[in-house]
């Protein structure tokens, strides 16, 4: 079985990387394999997903136009900005779903930012526990590998513009794979603005990392004053163990993919002369893109499911359809535009 697991996944892998699949047919084989086999290279699939997750935005960045790139990134980093705000606000209101520790918060803020990488960037500050980063991972993850199935449909049956697709993609859907994955398949003008308007929303990890990091640093401050006059005796090794402890610092890493994409923009603009270059870059990173969504769904598997449980998803689906539903609303009426 195990080797049958193997022969499909590398058969698979390399059908992704010729174009012969589409980027939602790639994810659907590959939560497929995930469903109905052990992943034999569990591991080395999430790191290989995202180095070439971000290999892949750069290389697209070789088809973009840096004017469109710019007009696109100055309009989204408001929008996103103003779409972030309202999924934070909306997500840290009193839960009624009791979610277990820091899940709840870092669902909302996969959700608010950007997914996984979202995730990741905030669990180590919140020193949240390998079960919490489990769930939110899970509930994020299951529900982004959804939005790339069902939103380029649901644009279709709206007729939503180009345009007008490549900015709801790029607010409401989770991770940046399954934005220009979804606005690959709508067309070339939503992939452009979709890819650079996600990036920008992107960007908001740092400002939220800092902010969580200053409030949990504040908090432990509070908690730690609060500990030591309680505690009438202290030992001098509880001590040190203490501030080995409060005095951790977590570091917190810029999205550097996303300067080498405006780079890649920049190049392809003003070297007009390397134009057959770029355009080969470019394809690559398309069909790069198809396959690392393939990788992303062999990640979605039966226990993924069960230690999910219901109460974070449904948390993680009614934020989602919330800032789903309400940045389409405003596009459609014409408020968020470009």
């Amino acid at each position: 079985m195990l080797l049958l697991a193997k022969i499909l996944f590398f058969l698979a892998l390399v059908l992704s990387f010729t174009g012969l699949l589409s980027p939602p047919l790639a994810l659907t084989i590959g939560i497929l394999f995930g469903l109905g086999f052990t992943h034999p290279y569990a591991a080395a699939t999430r790191t290989s997903a995202r180095i070439l997750l971000q290999v892949c935005v750069v290389a697209l960045g070789f088809g973009m136009n840096l004017h469109e790139v710019l007009k696109a990134g100055r309009g989204g980093f408001v929008y996103t900005a103003l779409g972030i705000s309202f999924a934070l606000l909306a997500g840290l209101a009193p839960s009624i779903f009791e979610v277990r520790g820091n899940s709840s918060f870092l669902i909302t803020a996969g959700t608010a930012i950007c997914g996984g990488s979202a995730i990741a960037a905030i669990a180590p500050i919140l020193h949240a526990d390998d079960q919490e980063m489990s769930v939110s991972l899970g509930t994020v993850f299951i529900l982004n590998s959804v939005a790339l199935l069902i939103f380029p449909p649901i644009g279709a049956a709206l007729h939503l513009s180009q345009s007008q697709f490549g900015l709801w993609a790029a607010l409401a859907i989770h991770d940046t794979s399954s934005v220009v994955g979804a606005a690959a398949k709508y067309g070339p003008q939503a992939l452009v603005i979709g890819t650079t308007v996600k990036l920008a929303r992107a960007l908001w990890i740092v400002p939220l990392a800092l902010a969580t990091a200053a409030i949990k640093g504040s908090k432990s401050k509070i908690d730690g004053a609060s500990k030591s006059r309680s505690e009438s005796r202290v030992t001098a090794e509880s001590r040190i163990g203490g501030e080995t402890k409060t005095g951790h610092e977590t570091k917190i890493q810029f999205p550097w993919f996303i300067l080498f994409f405006c780079l890649a923009a920049v190049f392809n603009t003003y070297f007009a002369a390397t134009s057959g270059f770029s355009r080969s870059l470019f394809t690559l990173g398309r069909l790069g893109l198809t396959a690392t969504l393939f990788l992303i769904g062999t990640g979605i598997s039966r226990s993924t499911l069960e230690e999910v449980g219901w109460r974070p998803m449904l948390q993680g689906v009614l934020l989602w359809a919330v800032v789903g539903i309400t940045s389409l609303y405003f596009i459609r009426i014409g408020l968020i535009a470009l």
